[in-house]
Formats: structure tokens, sequence, C-alpha cells
């Protein structure tokens, strides 16, 4: 009789042990990861008490996670390009704070030349930038400076040529020898030769013809998938943003104006044709079937528009 009691008894400290351990949460689902970057309340203003003054950046605020590929768009002079130069410390706030993993980035010398490794910078026309001998010395620039070892800036310098499609051969001649779509893709492996945490890109397509051009984007998102970094670009085609990114940041004079997925910010494309910007072509064309009456919603992907045009012929022959 004791032991059927006491059998019992422990059947049912182990099966209701075996409840709570499926009730308790996993601490790590529970621990909410924080953003890699966080502007809050950045303000920029250019010879400040001088008869130049001028705002660049007022009062921005906003989060970046881990893994995201983020469009930034704005009218020339809105402040894109000095809002980019912030996140690594290039320039540093009038006021405000950037936090790179909750760390204010100038709170400490160490902690701002550590951003400028860990947030890579690649600005409008990078090509610009090649100066050394060969492919290699150019894409070990980074690394070397960074202190690795000779082993260390081998692997990273073959692995972020792999990623822009840059050949070994390709490694060993002079960089003013290749077209000028190689040289870009040179200049973007110097960065990525560095292992950026965010990837920061101005205008990384412009002058390219399409071709280049999807190959300068296809590199990008290559990188983005296989070190889950964050990407954040600067951007006038609005095609590319609309199907790329995850998020959009709009800066308009000096102001972060909306901050949503593509979906959100295309949906209110009067407002952006109102700041001076453009919409997708596919988003213009919607539009003016709307206008004509047709039963259409607001698309901004050529795949979106193939649906809603699918869904219409349908409804057409059923009628």
């Amino acid at each position: 009789m004791q032991k059927n009691v006491r059998r019992h008894f422990m059947s049912y400290c182990v099966n209701k042990e075996y409840l709570c351990m499926c009730r308790r949460s996993d601490p790590q689902e529970e621990e909410k990861v924080a953003p890699i970057l966080q502007v809050q309340n950045l303000q920029h203003i250019y010879s400040a008490g001088t008869p130049f003054e001028h705002i660049a950046l007022q009062d921005v605020s906003f989060s970046v996670e881990r893994g995201e590929f983020i469009g930034v768009i704005g009218h020339t002079g809105s402040g894109k390009s000095t809002l980019m130069q912030h996140l690594n410390g290039l320039l540093k706030p009038t006021s405000g704070s950037i936090l790179l993993d909750g760390e204010d980035i100038w709170s400490d010398k160490k902690l701002t030349r550590q951003s400028r490794f860990r947030v890579g910078l690649v600005f409008q026309y990078p090509e610009y930038q090649l100066f050394e001998e060969t492919v290699y010395k150019d894409i070990a620039f980074g690394p070397k400076n960074m202190g690795l070892s000779k082993e260390e800036i081998d692997r990273r310098v073959r692995e972020a040529a792999g990623f822009v499609g840059i050949t070994d051969e390709q490694l060993e001649v002079s960089p003013f020898d290749l077209s000028g779509g190689q040289k870009r893709r040179v200049a973007i492996a110097g960065v990525i030769a560095m292992e950026p945490e965010v990837l920061i890109l101005d205008e990384p397509t412009a002058g390219l013809d399409p071709v280049g051009r999807e190959g300068i984007l296809a590199n990008i998102e290559s990188y983005r998938k296989a070190k889950n970094a964050t990407i954040m670009m600067v951007s006038h085609s609005m095609s590319d943003v609309a199907r790329l990114a995850q998020r959009l940041l709009v800066m308009s004079d000096a102001h972060l104006a909306m901050d949503g997925t593509p979906q959100e910010v295309f949906a209110r494309a009067q407002e952006l044709l109102d700041m001076g910007l453009d919409i997708p072509e596919i988003t213009r064309v919607f539009l003016k079937l709307q206008q004509l009456g047709l039963p259409v919603e607001q698309v901004y992907t050529i795949e979106q528009a193939t649906q809603q045009l699918c869904r219409l012929r349908g409804e057409v022959s059923n009628a």
C-alpha cells in the first residue's frame, strides 16, 4: 500500500515538474534583443553661430534592428547623407546621440573608433577612392587598419571579393584596369572586408547600367543574408527600395517625415509627390488607373501589379 502511494506521489511530482517546465518561457525568448543602432533626438547644425548657419538635421529619432534592410529616401538637401555620416562617427551631433548596441559612440574614443569598423559606410561613387597597386591591396586596406593577422586579412579579402563577384585573377590586377562597374564592386568589397554589422550605402548603383545595378544590389543582399547584417541604402530609385527594403525612412527638410514599410509609405503617394519625391513607376500607373475608375488597389512592385491585373482580368472574364 505504502509503495503504491509513494509511486503515485512520485509520478505526480514528475508530471507536475514537467508541466511547470512546459509553461516556463525560454529565457532567450523572453530577452528582448536590443536594436543594433538607435538615433535619439539627433540635431546637426553646420557653421553654427555664423551667418552661414544651416540646420541639416532636426530632432531625428529612430532605431534599427539587426538584419533589417532599410531604404533611405529624400530630396537633395533633405539631410540623408548628413544622417548617414553620423551613424559611424564621421560627424559629431550638435545635440542628441547615436547608440551602437546601447552605447553612445561618442562617450569614449575607443567606442568612436570601433563604430567606424562596425558600421561600414560606402560613399557615392566610391571607386574614386581606389588608390592601391592591386585590387587585393585595396580590399585589404580596411582589415589592415584593424590590426588583424595576415591570415585573417587574406580570408576577409577573398571572402569579400567573392561576395561582389571579383575573381582570384582580378585580385592581382590594378583596380584602374577594371571597368567602372568592377571598380564599384572593389570599393564595396573594401568595406565588406571589415565585416561591418551595419552596412550603409549612399547611392550604390548611381551611374551604372541596368545589368550592373542588378549585380550590385544582388551582392548587397547576399552579404546581408550571409552575415545577418543590417543594410541602410540611400537611393533615388523608388523601384529599387520598394522591391528590396523591408522599411523606409523618408527625410524631408532636415526632419524624419515618414518611417514605415514600403506599403505604408507608398500608400501616402501624394504626400511624397508634394515633398518633391518620386514614387515607383508602377505606383504612378495604378494611381492613374484608379483615377480612371478601375477597381484596383495601390501597388509598388511589378509582382503586386501582376496579381492585381490577373484578378481584374478574372473578374471581367466571369462577368
